[in-house]
């Protein structure tokens, strides 16, 4: 199998306790991409996503659109790597 790209997104704000996790399961399902999403014990979420860089801004732009009020920063890394995820889910 091919590189694909792979990016850690993670979510700063009102993120936990709101719907964010299962509001990107749902939208994950309406792109190409693979990962997954899961709060982190220091109030972030963290979303691991694979798939085109153009499948994963739009999926990042959508999660933007949907959680609008609760997202206050958002930190992103990307890199080139053989993919390891199959589906998505919430962990």
């Amino acid at each position: 199998m091919g590189l694909v790209q792979h990016e850690t997104i993670y979510f700063e704000g009102r993120v936990q306790g709101v719907g964010f996790r299962y509001a990107t399961l749902q939208l994950a399902k309406e792109f190409e991409v693979t990962g997954y999403v899961k709060n982190m014990s220091d109030g972030r979420v963290i979303l691991e996503l694979e798939g085109s860089p153009a499948e994963i801004s739009a999926m990042v732009q959508a999660i933007e659109e949907r959680m609008y009020g609760y997202v206050r920063k958002i930190e992103r890394s990307s890199l080139r790597r053989e993919a390891i995820f199959s589906g998505f889910d919430i962990r």
